[in-house]
């Protein structure tokens, strides 16, 4: 069972860390939390391994969304269109959680926190373009971590970089804008590459036909962040249009065979975004040696972060030559981007 003192400690860091600017009733709310014995004790109910107070907050905005009605709704600017200020919202936070405890208990065992962060593509879409360049073959996408694999459609929606220049799918429902840092500029690949293959991987896939998966998701978007919603709305649309090959299992151990799988005239592309912090130190190194080893035998690129630092890697094996490169420093959600790269990737 997890320990309610470091329970504490993690809504205190979640707070000052992570809500800061972000998320005023979060913010508020942590800082709460981890003053409160009793919601404390709900929250040793969460798996281990769990960031818990996303948990949590993702498992009460849940149950609002789906209809529970309290008077903690007016809290929730995602609910109500002007929500009350959050320095009065906690007895109705704490009064909510004990109401309905059970069915918080069960969400808090059997859900799990995952994201969809689909601006993080602003930043993947000039990487697929210059890896196209590079070998001009289709891209076989496999991500690992991909949830429901909306980082999968990159290539479905259009993108600006400090202009009000289009590029990607101009046609697209979701256009994600991004701050291009630094004094380096993007080459200007105006239509996406082909793609052959979509396969996404997680130990828990989530299919966006199914409603309550999709509210899960929906839930675990915070509160205060209606444009993130609005990008999750609109992308997950692209889902019945262009379905992706969703895996169940570890993307490690089931990666070798998937690329085996991939034809010969396609450019494979493994590609996972902030879910390498969730491996253990060991299996990080094992994925490495596992794309090593497919490099030997076919051409393989390999995109990620948080393996040894959170910037942008590409690791790639042309003829069974290793090439490894900084491709950029990232904001977590993809609100920036400083690229590192020059136009071409040597």
């Amino acid at each position: 069972m997890l320990n309610k003192e470091v329970l504490s400690q993690k809504f205190t860091n979640f707070a000052k860390n992570e809500c800061k600017d972000s998320s005023g009733l979060y913010e508020f709310l942590a800082l709460e939390i981890a003053k409160d014995n009793e919601l404390l004790e709900l929250c040793t109910n969460a798996r281990n391994g769990q960031p818990v107070p996303n948990l949590l907050f993702g498992a009460v905005h849940y149950l609002l969304l789906k209809g529970y009605n309290h008077k903690l709704k007016d809290f929730y600017p995602s609910i109500v269109i002007e929500a009350k200020p959050p320095s009065q919202s906690f007895e109705y936070f704490k009064e909510f959680c004990i109401i309905n405890k059970n069915e918080l208990i069960q969400l808090l065992q059997t859900k799990l926190v995952q994201t969809n962060e689909v601006r993080r593509c602003a930043y993947l879409y000039p990487l697929f373009c210059l890896i196209y360049e590079q070998t001009k073959k289709p891209l076989a996408l496999i991500e690992i971590g991909t949830s429901a694999g909306l980082q999968l459609l990159w290539d479905k929606y259009s993108y600006s970089y400090n202009t009000n220049e289009v590029v990607g799918n101009k046609q697209s429902r979701l256009h994600i804008t991004s701050e291009l840092k630094g004094e380096t500029t993007l080459y200007p690949f105006l239509a996406p590459p082909p793609v052959a293959t979509r396969v996404g991987i997680d130990l828990n896939t989530v299919d966006l036909t199914d409603e309550e998966e999709y509210l899960w998701l929906k839930s675990l978007i915070w509160t205060e962040h209606k444009e993130r919603l609005m990008m999750f709305e609109r992308a997950a649309s692209y889902i019945k249009e262009c379905p992706v090959q969703l895996v169940e299992g570890d993307g490690v151990s089931l990666l070798s065979e998937i690329v085996n799988s991939v034809s010969n005239e396609s450019t494979v592309c493994i590609f996972h975004t902030h879910v390498a912090n969730q491996m253990p130190i060991e299996t990080r190194k094992q994925l490495l040696s596992i794309v090593e080893s497919l490099g030997k035998d076919r051409d393989v690129f390999h995109i990620y972060n948080n393996i040894q630092d959170r910037d942008l890697h590409l690791d790639f094996y042309l003829n069974g030559v290793e090439h490894k490169q900084t491709v950029a420093e990232t904001e977590g959600h993809g609100k920036w981007f400083k690229w590192l790269l020059q136009s071409e990737i040597q």
